[in-house]
């Protein structure tokens, strides 16, 4: 079975069948934990659609590939924009794909500046969608970020179970 190409969704089963299926989503495919031709599809909206992204010059994409299939194998339909994003294109796509929540991969120090842009700039499109952060974030920088509007902080070490749990109480906090 081929590799989805971009703009395809992948699912859980399929991978299961066949573990080469999906190995790591591409820049600009979704993940979802249904197939496409499944019945279930529309039910899988009831968790919500997550963008994730990189911003800025950070390349490490690990860590972000990890928490989307999470979020996915969770019941999430997830977009990932891929590497070298910035605040403006992260902003664009979050409301071009309906998404309810937005999830940052920050690993390069550039925290504090880019992320409070994102929210910024998903504001300044006159849309309420909660971005959470991920990555190297040290504990005097939490209460910052959640001051400048960032809905839920995730450092090293976090649970599969706690990306869950804070992604669906930003999108909770949403409604």
């Amino acid at each position: 079975m081929d590799e989805p190409r971009s703009g395809e969704r992948a699912s859980s089963e399929a991978s299961a069948a066949s573990p080469q299926m999906m190995d790591e989503p591409r820049s600009g495919e979704r993940a979802s934990s249904q197939s496409a031709a499944s019945p279930q599809m529309m039910q899988q909206h009831e968790h919500g659609r997550v963008l994730v992204a990189k911003v800025g010059l950070d390349g490490h994409d690990r860590g972000v590939k990890v928490v989307a299939r999470i979020l996915r194998d969770a019941g999430y339909e997830v977009i990932y924009t891929g590497l070298f994003q910035t605040p403006d294109t992260v902003a664009a796509a979050a409301i071009d794909e309906d998404v309810d929540a937005i999830g940052l991969s920050m690993l390069s120090g550039a925290h504090m500046t880019l992320a409070p842009l994102v929210v910024d700039k998903v504001r300044e499109r006159g849309a309420d969608i909660p971005v959470v952060v991920g990555g190297i974030v040290p504990d005097a920088d939490v209460a910052k970020l959640l001051e400048a509007g960032v809905a839920g902080v995730l450092t090293p070490g976090s649970t599969g179970d706690q990306v869950v749990d804070v992604v669906r109480t930003a999108i909770a906090s949403r409604a």
